[in-house]
């Protein structure tokens, strides 16, 4: 098991930045009742009262009292300060929200997170080491793996794109770096349903949801302006994203920078389920195969996209789909989330191993989601388990039934669309 200190070293202080207040008014409200100890998936992993969401409202509270004592403290020649074992179990979190959901006085407690951690880094003593990686590359790349922004679009090559779009395709740093065979089956099944799309390639920039999650805001404000700015030279209106990161990021965190978006905003699932209502998009390819969905913390508990993923799935003949006993708002984490794969692997990848070994429990063949670092980690965790069961996206499900379709209608019209048409 691996713990929030992997490895001794010398207690770093800080002084306190003035708290926002923001976080004071939510910590007299905790009953420290400790319902949300028991479905934190860090807690269970390692199950230290201090990394329990308890543990870190009552640690809170004694740094409050604390500066209450201010004009003592100062009389003596003392200040408040932050020491580095409590920023390292502030950061032994995923940030999944089931503490807000068992939560018996409504305390946010993902945005109270939030705010701790950027009075951390606004106070000198945070984020961890490699999470401020993230911001060193957003910076000079656009993402936070530090790969080279002018090849961004490079998995799109091919690909027949619109310069008078309907829709632009927001891809995200994980699908256009590391995650592409997600962005390609996307791509292809806007192209099936005959949707008139483009993707900025080169010109998309991070949603700085790693960023956001691990207490660092200071790039959110311009990579929203600038996310605008690009949708409003495209003249598309609306913007999909795969990503469920940057879906509830945009819909969310830069709507609190700098007001609503001007254009309408749609997960992927969303769009898919609409095309299929419209009857855009006819799914009559057969997959016979059980399936069981993982709902996404940012797409499910974040953004409240529940059904339309379920929906897609439905319509797919010869899928059954099988719920797992913790699913919709209850959902277990993949443990991938707020950077906390980034520094702790290990004990990301157990989460993911629990969450699949519960998948198993359904009967399932294969665990179906909605987000690459959902995708990824689940299936990282059952490498590490020896599990042999997959993951894959929604979008990959969808383009196997019209791939099926293709096949066994042998419709070349169709067939032409599902292949990426070269460009002119």
């Amino acid at each position: 098991m691996t713990t929030a200190s992997t490895t001794p070293r010398r207690a770093k202080k800080a002084k306190a930045a003035r708290r926002p207040r923001s976080i004071i008014k939510n910590l007299d409200a905790c009953l420290q009742c400790g319902y949300c100890k028991d479905v934190c998936p860090v807690y269970k992993e390692a199950p230290w009262e201090s990394a329990s969401p308890r543990g870190k409202v009552y640690q809170l509270k004694q740094l409050y009292r604390k500066s209450l004592s201010d004009y003592f403290l100062k009389a003596f020649g003392r200040e408040v300060e932050l020491n580095q074992e409590f920023v390292d179990r502030l950061f032994w979190c995923t940030s999944c929200g089931m503490c807000e959901v068992d939560c018996h006085v409504n305390i946010p407690f993902p945005e109270l997170w939030e705010e701790v951690k950027a009075w951390a880094v606004e106070s000198g003593i945070g984020p961890l080491d490699p999470h401020k990686l993230f911001l060193e590359r957003v910076r000079e790349q656009g993402n936070p793996y530090g790969d080279p922004r002018e090849k961004r679009g490079d998995w799109a090559k091919g690909l027949k794109l619109s310069k008078d779009p309907e829709v632009i395709f927001f891809v995200g740093c994980t699908e256009s770096y590391r995650m592409t065979e997600i962005a390609l089956a996307t791509a292809k099944v806007l192209t099936y349903a005959g949707v008139k799309f483009d993707i900025l390639g080169g010109e998309e920039f991070c949603c700085t949801s790693p960023l956001l999650r691990t207490g660092q805001r200071g790039e959110t404000e311009g990579a929203a302006r600038r996310t605008r700015a690009q949708m409003e030279r495209s003249g598309a209106k609306v913007m999909v994203t795969a990503c469920a990161g940057c879906y509830v990021t945009t819909k969310r965190d830069h709507v609190k920078e700098i007001g609503p978006n001007p254009f309408k905003l749609m997960h992927i699932s969303e769009f898919v389920e609409q095309l299929i209502k419209d009857g855009r998009l006819k799914l009559t390819g057969r997959v016979d195969r059980v399936v069981t969905y993982h709902d996404p913390c940012h797409l499910g508990r974040h953004g409240k996209v529940y059904d339309a993923p379920r929906n897609v799935i439905r319509a797919i003949p010869g899928v059954r789909l099988v719920e797992m006993p913790h699913s919709r708002e209850r959902s277990w984490c993949c443990g991938a989330g707020a950077g906390f794969k980034a520094a702790f692997k290990d004990s990301a990848e157990s989460i993911a191993a629990d969450r699949v070994r519960e998948a198993m429990g359904t009967g399932a063949e294969e665990i179906i989601t909605a987000c690459p670092f959902c995708t990824l980690n689940l299936n990282a965790g059952a490498k590490k388990a020896g599990l042999k069961i997959k993951t894959r996206d929604l979008l990959q499900l969808v383009l196997e039934s019209i791939e099926a379709s293709v096949r066994v209608d042998g419709a070349a019209g169709k067939g032409d669309k599902v292949q990426p048409a070269r460009a002119g």
